[in-house]
């Protein structure tokens, strides 16, 4: 059943175009969205998509409608100290979480159940109220202690998602890239997506 409240993390690691892809597709499907994120990962859109995403929750939240056009209520974005926000309490969690993409740091603080801002805390939440936790990391090598960590939280039913595009869809674009680990993203979640055509059949 596609859910009704996912929230999305951005972290500092490579790849926010994905994460921003991620909302544009939620919102799209009439997923109610609520955005987390990080310092560093207004510096990676900065690097990444020559982007500047407002410090200020209030403002992020403006820029992000402004770009997506969702409808009333349906987008939130949340500072990581504001402890009061509906994602830090179990008593109010969304239905799923992705955090994308994954830096390690955050990566690791989750799989060590650290609770240091908003972020850690919504996924603390996610895992232990049993709802649908998506990390999708980017770094390369991975070293033992990466591994160890995913393998962690793999066996407490998070879905490690590495941001890896297959090639067999003929990608012409960079976007057709960023689709094809959107697509997985959203076929996780349980929303229905047109981003890629899935294995055996024909592209639209």
């Amino acid at each position: 059943m596609k859910p009704d409240t996912v929230t999305v993390a951005l972290t500092g690691a490579s790849g926010l175009p994905y994460g921003l892809r991620l909302i544009d597709c939620l919102l799209a499907a009439g997923v109610r969205v609520w955005v987390l994120y990080s310092q560093a990962a207004q510096v990676v859109a900065q690097q990444e998509m020559n982007l500047t995403l407002p410090s200020r929750p209030a403002e992020l939240q403006q820029w992000l409608a402004a770009r997506y056009q969702p409808a009333d209520g349906q987008l939130r974005v949340f500072g990581r100290e504001e402890w009061f926000a509906p994602p830090a309490s179990g008593s109010n969690p969304a239905d799923a979480m992705v955090i994308c993409p994954c830096s390690m740091g955050t990566l690791a603080a989750v799989a060590q159940g650290m609770s240091d801002n908003l972020i850690e805390r919504a996924a603390d939440v996610t895992i232990k109220e049993g709802r649908k936790l998506v990390l999708v990391p980017r770094e390369s090598p991975l070293s033992a202690i990466h591994l160890e960590n995913m393998l962690k939280l793999a066996r407490l039913g998070v879905c490690i998602l590495p941001p890896s595009p297959g090639f067999y869809t003929h990608p012409q674009s960079v976007d057709d890239m960023v689709d094809f680990v959107v697509a997985r993203i959203l076929d996780q979640l349980r929303v229905p997506q047109q981003l890629q055509p899935r294995w055996g059949e024909e592209r639209a």
